[in-house]
């Protein structure tokens, strides 16, 4: 087949996919409510829309509306700070949509420094309990920190171990769990975490079930692949998945990655959670959406 190097023609054959993808839901189904008007209503997955990366031009309690509207059962979002969390968690229950999971400490070096008391980074996790306590949500991000000059990856792996010990008996008491995401180092080069065994290793160092892994399969196709067998193996630190397709990271049915297989994975281990939709939409959200509906259809 030639190469298609046209961007125009590759969004239009895109679209045409979505449309013929949706249309043989519809017809082998018989789903069209739920296919076109509320494609977030899901056949298998349950899915909890990142409404940073969708919607991100609407203010924030109108991004969770709009993923309501799309049938999504779930949102997830990235910081909690200067977010009207009371409102939101009054809208959240009107709209009878969770909250699966937020940013609770982002980028930056010090939970991944040697010299940290790391009293800020507890500071915070306390905080993160007070905001998943009022969006009734149990689950929330640790991003473990960009390279320090002069520091060694192990150096800064047992640091952010160090101060995980630490939290993981405030999330035990508080019935929160804490996910560290491995990142990829063409999207964010310069960080300390990529890939499962890493993210593993600290997992298996701090020793608590509070301590786990959101385990974003974009990240992991772009570091390392072998998608499902990596998620066999890591499964019991797996906390939390969220996904995007490759190249783009933009929804499944754009990029390589075979999303039907790859759902059907979660489902057969057994994972019951939510998976996050960290990708924008390559055109518009309900297009999105209509792909993602037809990926997580089979049998």
């Amino acid at each position: 087949m030639p190469k298609l190097t046209n961007p125009a023609r590759r969004q239009f054959l895109l679209s045409a996919v979505a449309t013929t993808a949706t249309a043989t839901v519809l017809t082998n189904h018989g789903q069209a409510n739920d296919a076109t008007e509320k494609p977030g209503k899901t056949p298998n997955t349950p899915f909890a829309c990142n409404i940073e990366m969708w919607f991100g031009k609407l203010p924030f309690l109108d991004r969770i509306n709009a993923a309501a509207d799309l049938g999504y059962p779930a949102v997830e979002f990235w910081p909690y700070a200067n977010k009207p969390i009371v409102d939101a968690a009054k809208l959240l229950k009107d709209r009878g949509v969770a909250v699966s999971q937020f940013t609770a400490w982002g980028f930056g070096t010090k939970l991944n420094n040697p010299q940290s008391n790391h009293q800020d980074f507890l500071k915070a996790i306390e905080e993160s309990c007070d905001v998943a306590d009022a969006l009734d949500c149990s689950l929330f991000t640790v991003v473990v920190g960009n390279d320090i000059p002069g520091i060694s990856k192990q150096e800064m792996h047992a640091a952010a171990i160090r101060g995980l010990s630490m939290a993981a008996p405030i999330c035990e008491s508080r019935g929160k769990t804490i996910i560290i995401e491995p990142m990829n180092p063409r999207d964010h080069p310069k960080h300390c975490l990529y890939g499962s065994q890493d993210a593993i290793e600290i997992c298996k160092a701090v020793g608590s079930q509070n301590v786990k892994i959101n385990w974003d399969l974009y990240h992991m196709q772009i570091f390392e692949g072998d998608l499902c067998t990596r998620m066999r193996e890591g499964f019991d630190y797996i906390g939390y998945l969220q996904l995007a397709d490759n190249p783009g990271r933009n929804e499944p049915g754009t990029g390589e990655i075979n999303y039907a297989r790859v759902f059907q994975e979660i489902k057969a281990l057994g994972y019951n959670g939510y998976v996050g939709l960290e990708c924008q939409p390559l055109e518009d959200e309900t297009t999105a959406a209509q792909r993602i509906y037809a990926s997580d259809t089979w049998g």
